[in-house]
């Protein structure tokens, strides 16, 4: 019994050492496992400063999908080889003025008033960095023809109503909805002097050309318009290369709200706002230090990529925009 004894013993002491070692080998490695992973990197980006124009309302035929470019020669002649040029980009969301621009500036389309009786629902790019940097409202501006866009200062949403709201200047005298539509002209002078006398960070531009000019079935004026407003972007590039806290640090997408119906559908080039392809397909261009120069982009997008972007260069979180980062853009 004793002889009996003493084997059991030591079989289960065997078994036991046995199951410790494989319970040791089976067991993940904690330090392999919990080891903390490494920190996302930032990407080091030479932009310190974005501006986004929106040439209200040209349809893509006239543009650059006419190959003359008779329409826009500068922004095809002087700055294409300079940036990227968009030709599958387009609104995906209702094709009107406040809507186009809300889904510029939120990442979000809504299907807003487009009589300036809305405000988006959404806090806009301006909001959130206004917000990451803690920068004052003057150095974050939204400057506009049309008066009724001064909605894109605000939003509707808990935590940002009200809050960390750039600065503005839209329509007549620049006192927002009710003064009625600025001329061109006179918001390129806001412009200049804005831009020479806050050194904004983050600039929106409305022109109203040529979109004033069709709705007012004036086929000459609104060919003026496209050719006035491309005269505009090219000055505001050069007043950007030519100013020491601008130059070679700033980028400038040169885009559009909305398109217009094509030549047979319905009224033609005097309306808009239908799923029509002469509605949606618009025009984006981009130039800056950290994009790639003299391309031609096929690559389906849409305007809340453009916000992704920015977010994207300026470094700042922008969780609520349903846009992507358009980094077939970067070097």
């Amino acid at each position: 019994m004793n002889l009996q004894l003493i084997i059991a013993v030591l079989f289960l002491s065997f078994a036991s050492c046995s199951k410790t070692d494989n319970d040791q080998n089976n067991t993940p490695n904690n330090s392999a496992v919990n080891q903390t992973l490494p920190p996302v990197v930032q990407k080091n980006y030479i932009t310190e400063n974005v501006v986004i124009i929106v040439i209200d309302g040209p349809r893509y035929t006239e543009t650059w999908g006419d190959t003359s470019h008779q329409y826009q020669p500068r922004l095809a002649n002087s700055l294409a080889a300079q940036g990227t040029v968009y030709t599958s980009f387009y609104n995906n969301g209702v094709t009107f003025t406040n809507p186009g621009h809300t889904a510029i500036t939120t990442g979000n389309y809504q299907p807003i008033d487009n009589n300036g009786r809305q405000i988006p629902y959404r806090a806009s790019i301006f909001q959130h960095w206004l917000k990451d940097s803690g920068a004052d409202s003057s150095k974050a501006w939204i400057i506009t023809s049309k008066d009724k866009l001064q909605i894109l200062a605000n939003c509707t949403e808990r935590d940002w109503q009200n809050k960390f709201m750039p600065s503005a200047n839209c329509g007549i005298g620049g006192n927002g909805v009710g003064s009625g539509y600025r001329e061109d002209s006179l918001t390129f002078k806001q412009i200049e002097n804005i831009l020479n006398t806050h050194h904004p960070k983050l600039t929106l531009i409305n022109f109203k050309e040529p979109d004033a000019s069709g709705h007012r079935n004036d086929w000459n004026a609104y060919l003026n318009g496209m050719r006035n407003t491309d005269e505009y972007v090219y000055q505001i590039w050069n007043m950007i290369q030519n100013d020491a806290e601008y130059a070679n640090k700033t980028t400038l997408f040169v885009t559009n709200d909305h398109g217009r119906h094509l030549d047979g559908h319905l009224d033609g080039f005097v309306s808009h706002g239908d799923n029509c392809s002469g509605c949606r397909h618009i025009n984006l261009f981009a130039i800056g230090p950290d994009f790639k120069q003299g391309q031609v982009a096929s690559m389906y997008r849409e305007q809340r990529d453009i916000s992704a972007t920015v977010a994207e260069l300026m470094h700042f979180d922008f969780p609520t925009g349903k846009g992507k980062v358009m980094d077939e853009l970067f070097k």
